[in-house]
């Protein structure tokens, strides 16, 4: 759906005899937002594409016909996929199973084989390929940002048994150890938190406004509606507020590894 919106905004901004810059300019936007946007790559909120009808004389064709955000995971993860390499700051919150760039390959296999309807050995390696691809986006060592919030229970849900879980956790233990990335934890003793129906990601970028994307249970939706962004960031100040100190945390991650059966 939101490559055939982008083409229809593209037709109408040539039908208009306007380059991108140009119609950037009249609906106050950047031009990179309008090419992402007209390359499917992006949705635009509901003022952006007000902005973008006043700009075209489009009357409200451009809000009425936004792409429904209610999407499946598998049909809005593609864009956020695509979001994720473009950003500069990504913070992740966890609340059941560690961060896909994050993720080790044997643990990445235990997750990705879980799902209904079952995928065969194939179809998991490839799943599990495209997995450890995102996590390339760690290889620069300064770019993206990449902070991460997890509750306690990602770290002592057992996922592939005893080995798996400590490799994985002596795996963000060492980027966190590199300065790479800043990983916190949620303990069990903190209760309710803000953060607590569902994983969240939050990405910010060079030259784009910053975008959201939130995931349950075959569900996931990308928010760049500037309002709910505010919320979803403020949720996630609060629960950042309220998580484990950097060097707690990676403490618990030590000592959890160690319980794991790990010996130095």
């Amino acid at each position: 759906m939101g490559s055939i919106y982008g083409d229809w905004l593209k037709a109408q901004r040539e039908a208009a005899g306007l380059t991108q810059q140009e119609l950037a300019d009249q609906a106050i936007m950047t031009r990179s937002h309008i090419s992402h946007i007209e390359a499917g790559r992006r949705i635009p909120s509901k003022e952006d594409a007000r902005r973008l009808d006043r700009a075209l004389n489009t009357g409200d064709v451009l809000s009425s016909f936004l792409p429904n955000d209610n999407a499946a995971v598998a049909e809005y993860f593609e864009a956020a996929r695509l979001l994720e390499q473009q950003a500069v700051v990504i913070r992740e919150f966890a609340l059941s199973f560690v961060p896909g760039i994050l993720q080790t390959r044997r643990y990445a296999r235990e997750v990705l084989a879980t799902t209904f309807p079952p995928v065969s050995e194939v179809e998991c390696d490839r799943l599990v390929v495209a997995r450890l691809e995102r996590a390339k986006v760690l290889d620069d060592p300064l770019r993206p940002v990449v902070w991460a919030i997890l509750d306690e229970a990602v770290l002592r849900r057992v996922v592939g048994g005893p080995e798996v879980m400590a490799e994985q956790i002596l795996h963000m233990v060492r980027l966190v150890e590199k300065g790479r990335v800043r990983v916190y934890v949620l303990p069990f003793g903190l209760g309710v938190h803000p953060l607590m129906q569902g994983m969240l990601t939050l990405m910010r970028f060079e030259d784009q406004p910053p975008v959201a994307y939130s995931e349950g249970i075959q569900v996931g939706r990308v928010h760049d509606s500037p309002g709910m962004v505010d919320r979803l960031e403020g949720a996630y100040d609060l629960a950042l507020g309220d998580a484990m100190p950097l060097r707690e945390s990676l403490a618990l991650m030590q000592a959890t590894a160690k319980e794991y059966g790990h010996r130095d």
